[in-house]
């Protein structure tokens, strides 16, 4: 299976205030960087001359921006308010500069209110090193204490139950200060949310409930999908993170269902998927190499890390060759599928652990320098295994 089509190698980038600099890139060895201009309010148009800015300053440090992730998906649209097709075109017109730029990869996510859900941001490894964590008496203990959302306690399972009330008892007053911090976190350089908005957002979204949710993705779909075949744009939804409702949210992009109901309810070329094997990686009875088959065609970026899950269905983010994902075998995948096309499908190693001297360093959670390049090395030696070279 000898060949030099290889996956291309990108890594994700905050922007100039990013604490990883390109030239840290560079020296990982990725030569495709992923990112977005979070400085732009969701909902407001990007610009050609904010787009050209950014891209100048990867392509002057010798990179190609290769992904746009993300172009955020204003609550507007997901919750096709009456100010939905405002915003639909501001996202029209912002594909369109991205086009006019050359970037024609849009990753996207539609997930309610919060971005990737965590409950610790610095599990301690035996070796040292710090992970992201998803523990669920944790979450409980949030949404039944902290939110108070109404009907909160028939979400959970006893043994949840039991250890949140626990968790009542013994938590500090500066452990319940970070939790919440860390449950409304937005994405990286942008705002968080307040306990207010998100409750008002959860009576939202339960009025919607998960088919309404679904059938407003299909119209989001719809209502750009002229401009992406024209303009020959790559949409890829990222899917949710984690795989499962959590307060009262609907969640639409957990499984191979959802992402089969996705691709086939609007079934065009530009329609696709980010494939990410670790937030898939993290849902119980996620079978990734078969999800992977099933919407392999639709595969256009894709993120590679791992998770490692307990009983009760809390998870850390493990090493990326060390998880209850098998990555050889979705490696070998990969590969197979990446033969078949005529550009290289981009891929990033997603999150890492915070390890040597980035322990000692300020950085976004899970985007620390070392653990990205660490995994990074570790996939692309798998890739070249698989592929004999």
């Amino acid at each position: 299976m000898s060949t030099t089509h290889k996956l291309e190698q990108t890594w994700r980038w905050y922007g100039p205030d990013d604490t990883v600099s390109l030239q840290d890139v560079k020296q990982a060895g990725a030569t495709g960087i992923v990112s977005a201009l979070h400085h732009v309010p969701h909902g407001a148009i990007w610009t050609v001359d904010e787009i050209s800015k950014r891209k100048k300053q990867i392509e002057d440090a010798g990179l190609v921006w290769s992904v746009v992730e993300s172009v955020p998906v204003h609550e507007a649209i997901k919750t096709r308010s009456s100010d939905a097709e405002k915003y639909l075109d501001n996202y029209r017109q912002s594909l369109k500069n991205l086009s006019a730029c050359g970037l024609k990869t849009v990753c996207y996510n539609f997930m309610p209110v919060l971005d990737w859900t965590r409950t610790q941001l610095d599990l301690e490894m035996t070796d040292g090193s710090k992970a992201l964590y998803f523990n669920w008496p944790d979450l409980a203990y949030f949404d039944i204490y902290v939110l108070q959302r109404k009907g909160a306690e028939n979400d959970y399972d006893e043994a949840i139950l039991k250890a949140a009330a626990e968790r009542k008892e013994t938590i500090t007053p500066e452990e319940k200060s970070v939790l919440e911090e860390i449950v409304l976190m937005g994405v990286p350089g942008e705002d968080s949310i307040t306990l207010e908005n998100l409750q008002q957002s959860i009576d939202t979204y339960q009025a919607i409930g998960f088919d309404g949710l679904r059938q407003n993705l299909l119209y989001f779909l719809t209502s750009i999908a002229d401009v992406c075949k024209e303009e020959g744009i790559k949409m890829t939804i990222h899917p949710d993170d984690p795989p499962y409702p959590i307060l009262g949210l609907p969640r639409i992009a957990s499984n191979k269902e959802d992402l089969e109901f996705i691709i086939n309810g609007v079934n065009e070329d530009f329609n696709g998927i980010c494939f990410c094997t670790g937030s898939l990686g993290a849902g119980k009875h996620n079978d990734i190499p078969s999800i992977f088959e099933a919407v392999k065609n639709r595969v256009n970026f894709i993120h590679l890390r791992n998770v490692k899950k307990d009983e009760q269905g809390n998870f850390y983010e493990a090493d990326h060759l060390d998880g209850d994902v098998n990555m050889y075998h979705i490696m070998k995948a990969i590969v197979a599928e990446n033969q078949k096309r005529t550009t290289p499908i981009p891929f990033r190693p997603d999150h890492g652990h915070q390890m040597l001297d980035d322990l000692n360093k300020t950085t976004h959670p899970g985007y620390s320098a070392i653990g990205r390049l660490r995994g990074l090395a570790e996939l692309r030696g798998l890739e070249l295994g698989i592929m004999g070279a």
